[in-house]
């Protein structure tokens, strides 16, 4: 991975995280070179957040890709972007737990 582009990514994962306060949101990063979470993970393909929340007994899973077109961002605006994801799959949550009203 190139330097400029492994040093966007550290940016990226420390401006989620200092965004991201909802406890009950356990984030998995499969960066290579940056974070490694995800005790599966491997390092073939492209980079992703997973976003795990537990629900009513179960695991809610989505997968936010880190696509090379989202690498010609800043970090700020990748970290918008993947909070952006991240709000998305809480609505959905939400949604899903306390019924379409």
């Amino acid at each position: 991975m190139q330097q400029a582009i492994q040093e966007k990514l550290e940016d990226v994962v420390d401006l989620v995280s200092k965004v991201l306060v909802d406890p009950d949101i356990e984030l998995n990063y499969k960066i290579p070179d940056v974070a490694m979470t995800d005790e599966n993970a491997t390092v073939a393909g492209d980079p992703y957040i997973l976003l795990k929340y537990m629900v009513n007994g179960h695991v809610e899973k989505q997968k936010i890709p880190i696509k090379q077109t989202y690498l010609q961002k800043t970090p700020e605006d990748l970290a918008n972007l993947v909070t952006f994801y991240i709000e998305q799959f809480m609505e959905q949550i939400e949604s899903v737990e306390y019924g379409a009203q």
